[in-house]
């Protein structure tokens, strides 16, 4: 992409960032439902992914947008699965 484009890698971080922030609000209308209509699986999928997201963040140079993304998404996600399995109907 840095090809096609001829970003700088400031430019391409950026965009990372703003990505990562995305990313993070569009989790945020599932921590207003109804207990009793959040998946379960989906939840665990989630986690899942995250924590693999992470482990890449932490491999790879530059890495900042990934982790702190999931790093939001991953609080979340445990925040709904406590929530969850505290709070069944």
């Amino acid at each position: 992409m840095n090809l096609l484009f001829n970003l700088t890698t400031t430019q391409v971080e950026l965009i990372g960032y703003i990505g990562s922030f995305l990313t993070s609000i569009t989790f945020l209308p599932q921590v207003y439902q109804s207990v009793g209509d959040l998946s379960i699986w989906m939840i665990v999928i989630v986690i899942t992914s995250t924590l693999i997201w992470l482990v890449y963040g932490f491999g790879i140079t530059g890495g900042g947008p990934v982790i702190v993304a999931n790093s939001v998404v991953l609080v979340l996600s445990l925040l709904l699965l406590y929530f969850k399995l505290t709070f069944k109907k």
